[in-house]
């Protein structure tokens, strides 16, 4: 078994004519991974050995898919095959949260600045404050769903 191989399974190999070759084995190398989309550009939170300790770390942070990853190894532990199987959690939501959380970011479309709020009105006021003490300042407002990214909120001060 190679070295570091979380759950491998071996396959022995046959010639034409049926009988074994035991010179060349495969292995198959396994781990999960907890993920919050099936996009290419998504978080992913692991390693784990385990399926089950992946969906729980999954559903501590409200990701909603798992990854699993199998390693095809060849001769000299090289890999030879990659697959990757996603898994959609059924009512993957945080332990202990009723729904998914909005945090609203607000940041300086001049100087950067940036800052994260509960509600709206901190929000509001964020901006208000760093527009008064930076006149020609300009500051724009983000929402920020887990596993949706974030979306900026256009003419939000009307």
């Amino acid at each position: 078994m190679p070295a570091g191989s979380l759950d491998a399974e071996c396959a022995g190999f046959a010639d034409l004519e049926g009988s074994p070759r035991h010179t060349f084995m495969a292995f198959k190398e396994i781990f999960w991974m907890a993920c919050d989309s099936t996009e290419q550009l998504r978080a992913e939170y692991g390693p784990f050995r385990t399926r089950a300790e992946a969906e729980l770390e999954a559903k501590k942070l409200g990701f909603e898919y798992l990854l699993r990853y199998e390693h095809m190894l060849g001769e000299n532990d090289e890999i030879e095959e990659v697959r990757c199987i996603f898994i959609e959690l059924p009512g993957a939501l945080p332990i202990g949260a009723e729904s998914l959380a909005v945090t609203l970011h607000t940041r300086c479309a001049t100087c950067g600045e940036s800052a994260a709020h509960e509600k709206g009105w901190q929000a509001e006021v964020w901006a208000d404050i760093h527009e008064f003490e930076h006149s020609r300042h300009r500051v724009r407002l983000f929402q920020h769903a887990r596993g949706k990214g974030l979306k900026e909120i256009g003419d939000w001060r009307g």
